[in-house]
């Protein structure tokens, strides 16, 4: 039996210095913990090494900013939250009810125009979260996209607001998209740079495949949130500017300002692609981007002429090929592109104040525009 008083009989019989195990242990935790230094620090993020693609650093460290572009813009959308049901409709679904209150043809633009936004926000949110977000390799960029992904479900929500005030027919609208030709024309013009960056098989890493991301970006921010969406904002805003459907024009004029955020953000984000990337900007890139702007362009016209096939509200639809082509240039030299309609003017100028992020009164005078939290409004 072993007792305190007994030796103990090594199992080896060759002697050992009682200190080798210590200090060969010691030696190994030196050398690892050194190592892990080492680690972690080269883990610490270089803010020269940054990318909008293609980045091989930790997303997830937000910080040091190197696009603080990207960031001011993510705060400035913070600073213009809004939530639909702050918004009074009562006048709304009076004038709606009222078989006077809107012509017939004041009535298709508001249906039409539901009937595109409500499927559309959808489609530009699944653009986000399912495709440009994993693409997209600098922090500052993606906390954007995650603000505007919010953003595009708070307009679905707005159109939802305003067809269920109205008591109109949900399905009508809701399926609009592939019961009316010149929005479903829209949709299946857009559907397929959704498509191409969304495949679990897309990756960036080559100039095709990097040049089919650009063109995505380009469609979406300039295109889509950059054209398509301005005919039916002009129209509704009209409508507004007339006292008629005044809590639907409110809503729209946040959704413009949203929209007009996104659409500087993306233009920033593809010229910044461009920056680090310049042997994407080829020739015959530039040329099938062109070409993209010129279909666009014919699509959002010939929703124009859907929507009105009657003059109303002081428009026509050939006012819109004016105006169009004149949205058109703006975004093709906003991305280094030369214009494609030369000397075309706006027509509508007040719709550049419906723009401007700064105004601090609603154009409805209803409420505030600029503030800093949907609970501190009031309705005085």
């Amino acid at each position: 039996m072993l007792t305190w008083e007994e030796p103990t009989t090594p199992h080896s019989p060759s002697k050992q210095n009682p200190n080798a195990a210590s200090e060969s242990d010691l030696q190994a935790a030196v050398t690892a913990e050194a190592k892990h230094g080492e680690s972690a620090a080269q883990r610490r993020i270089n803010v020269a090494d940054k990318r909008i693609i293609n980045g091989q650093t930790d997303v997830n460290q937000l910080v040091p900013f190197k696009y603080k572009w990207a960031w001011e813009k993510y705060l400035a959308t913070c600073a213009n939250h809004w939530m639909p049901q702050e918004v009074n409709m009562s006048r709304d679904i009076a004038l709606w009810k009222d078989p006077n209150g809107l012509t017939e043809d004041e009535r298709r633009i508001v249906k039409r125009n539901l009937g595109f936004f409500v499927t559309a926000d959808s489609l530009a949110a699944n653009n986000i979260v399912l495709g440009t977000y994993r693409h997209i390799t600098a922090p500052e960029c993606r906390q954007f996209l995650l603000r505007q992904a919010f953003e595009e479900a708070i307009h679905t929500h707005a159109y939802q607001y305003i067809v269920e005030s109205l008591g109109l027919d949900e399905g009508e609208i809701f399926n609009a998209y592939n019961e009316v030709q010149a929005i479903r024309d829209k949709d299946e013009f857009l559907i397929p740079f959704i498509d191409a960056i969304m495949d679990p098989n897309f990756h960036t890493g080559t100039p095709e495949n990097d040049q089919k991301l650009l063109k995505s970006l380009i469609v979406f921010a300039c295109l889509m949130e950059g054209l398509f969406f301005y005919v039916g904002f002009t129209q509704i805003l009209a409508l507004g500017r007339q006292n008629k459907m005044t809590g639907a024009a409110e809503q729209y004029q946040y959704i413009l300002r949203d929209e007009s955020m996104h659409c500087n953000f993306g233009i920033d984000l593809i010229n910044a692609i461009k920056m680090e990337n310049p042997l994407l900007w080829t020739p015959e890139f530039k040329a099938e981007i062109k070409g993209l702007f010129l279909k666009a362009v014919d699509l959002e016209y010939r929703y124009a002429e859907d929507t009105m096939p009657r003059g109303v509200l002081g428009l026509n639809a050939s006012m819109f090929k004016g105006y169009l082509r004149y949205i058109a240039n703006r975004r093709a030299t906003q991305i280094g592109l030369e214009p494609l309609f030369p000397n075309e003017e706006n027509p509508f100028p007040w719709m550049s104040e419906m723009i401007d992020l700064k105004k601090e009164r609603n154009f409805f005078e209803t409420r505030v525009i600029e503030y800093q939290s949907g609970g501190a409004l009031s309705w005085d």
